[in-house]
């Protein structure tokens, strides 16, 4: 039965195959399979996911046919490419690099073994959705298993939770519009001493309740922010959105340092030094990052680089710690 197996494998809706079992436990040694790709040959009924049929080891050893489980992490929708279906079925191939989305290798290459012609399993055989489905746009980015989250995305989330800071603070702002505040103490880069001064002058001729309002809205917005950071990855502006950090390598949820200490603590007494002298470095630092996000194959700004994050669209699967095996 191994010698002769024909093993199809699928990822993010697309089909490679048929491989047999040598091939397989190569690929999936050398991680060019994953544990949460899809696989399906003779006696499976269905899909399933590589992991489940390989007790999370690198190495399949079939002793017959599994019984599906109702959480498998499986797809359907799988695209068939047309240049692949031609009545040539030698010469046509399907790769994992297809399988991957990267460009195809050249024949000659001697890791080209994983190449091998694209077949269609068993007719009553198909893709379900299920804790994986996500909604792929056809100019959506997909590293591994998620989807990056789309750059509009990012910037909408970061005015959002500007938004939310601006209305933490509204009381303090609509008393001080009351007031005759000499804008000029704060142009002065080289005297901050006077102007941290004269900050604190207004602040006294604010009435201790509008100061007490305001205090209890930013520290509570700070602190409901830092909660959804530590426990989802997200913002309130990145929950409002749909995305959500992730660990660059792992794609789950980052390690506490990276996530809150260097990525939120760290970035929060940056750019709140950089606003302290002039709101348009600020600004200039953020239009930076975005941009340098937006030429990067995974939408990696300088934000992503420091932390070692990505920035994807929100699944369930990824605050799922994964298990040593994987």
């Amino acid at each position: 039965m191994q010698a002769t197996m024909q093993i199809f494998l699928a990822r993010n809706n697309v089909q490679a195959g048929p491989y047999n079992l040598e091939q397989l436990n190569i690929m999936l040694a050398s991680g060019e399979v994953l544990l949460d790709d899809l696989i399906w040959h003779e006696g499976l009924d269905q899909w399933q996911r590589v992991g489940n049929v390989t007790n999370n080891q690198t190495v399949y050893r079939p002793t017959g046919a599994t019984t599906p489980d109702a959480n498998d992490s499986i797809i359907n929708n799988v695209t068939v490419f047309p240049e692949d279906t031609s009545n040539t079925k030698d010469n046509n191939s399907v790769s994992l690099d297809r399988l991957y989305g990267k460009p195809e290798r050249s024949k000659n290459v001697k890791a080209d073994m994983t190449t091998n012609r694209h077949q269609t399993p068993h007719n009553n055989v198909s893709l379900n959705k299920t804790a994986l489905k996500k909604a792929v746009a056809d100019n959506d980015k997909v590293i591994g298993d998620v989807v990056l989250a789309p750059i509009m995305s990012r910037i909408l989330a970061t005015a959002l939770n500007g938004l939310l800071y601006v209305l933490a603070i509204l009381p303090l702002v609509m008393a001080l519009t009351k007031m005759d505040v000499d804008y000029t103490k704060f142009q002065n880069i080289q005297d901050m001493d006077a102007a941290y001064q004269y900050s604190m002058s207004l602040m006294e001729s604010i009435p201790s309740s509008t100061l007490m309002m305001s205090q209890v809205m930013v520290f509570g917005l700070f602190a409901l922010q830092l909660i959804f950071i530590t426990m989802r990855g997200q913002s309130l502006g990145k929950v409002i959105t749909g995305i959500r950090v992730v660990d660059q390598t792992t794609h789950r949820l980052p390690s506490f340092i990276k996530l809150v200490g260097t990525r939120t603590l760290l970035l929060f007494i940056i750019y709140n030094l950089l606003f302290s002298f002039t709101s348009f470095l600020g600004f200039v630092i953020i239009a930076i990052h975005y941009y340098m996000a937006s030429k990067s194959p995974e939408n990696i700004g300088w934000h992503d680089k420091l932390a070692k994050t990505l920035v994807v669209k929100a699944d369930s699967s990824q605050l799922v710690k994964k298990s040593k095996s994987e």
